[in-house]
């Protein structure tokens, strides 16, 4: 093997004397590549640089970046109860055909009248639909196709 000659001893990596801090003064080491910003300042002043105009974000990257951290933590949603749920409460709803009561979990068919119905019972003329076809097709149809007179014409 050959010996390393001055050139190859030289090529190591040089670690800046100076730590510079972000200069937005949020107490974090900046890094030249960003502005010499801290990565979170780079990512705002970036994200409001390409949403608002420049003025706006050179204002903003003025003022110096805060750091707030809450005090108390969140209280729980939902407080730890001492005794066990009663079996009302442990209960599942289990879904069920309107027409002929047989199970139906996962592949149940709402009708538009809102009940739900087996793959045999979901078709409107296999059960007592409530929900009036003919008078919602008749609201699309006025919906869509608005009339449209006009202005009558005065004759001299």
């Amino acid at each position: 093997m050959a010996h390393k000659t001055e050139k190859e001893e030289t090529t190591d990596f040089k670690v800046p004397e100076t730590i510079t801090l972000c200069v937005n003064n949020c107490g974090v080491t900046g890094n030249p590549a960003t502005n010499n910003m801290c990565q979170n300042c780079f990512t705002a002043s970036t994200a409001t640089t390409s949403s608002s105009s420049s003025s706006a974000a050179a204002a903003r990257s003025a003022r110096p970046h805060k750091r707030s951290f809450p005090e108390d933590p969140a209280p729980p949603l939902d407080p730890p109860r001492d005794h066990p749920p009663s079996p009302s409460e442990a209960k599942r709803v289990v879904n069920r055909c309107s027409g002929c009561r047989r199970k139906v979990g996962l592949t149940g068919f709402r009708c538009r009248c809102g009940h739900l119905f087996c793959a045999e019972h979901r078709y409107s003329d296999r059960h007592d639909c409530t929900y009036d076809y003919k008078a919602a097709g008749r609201e699309a149809i006025a919906r869509e196709n608005p009339v449209i007179r006009a202005a009558k014409i005065v004759k001299v």
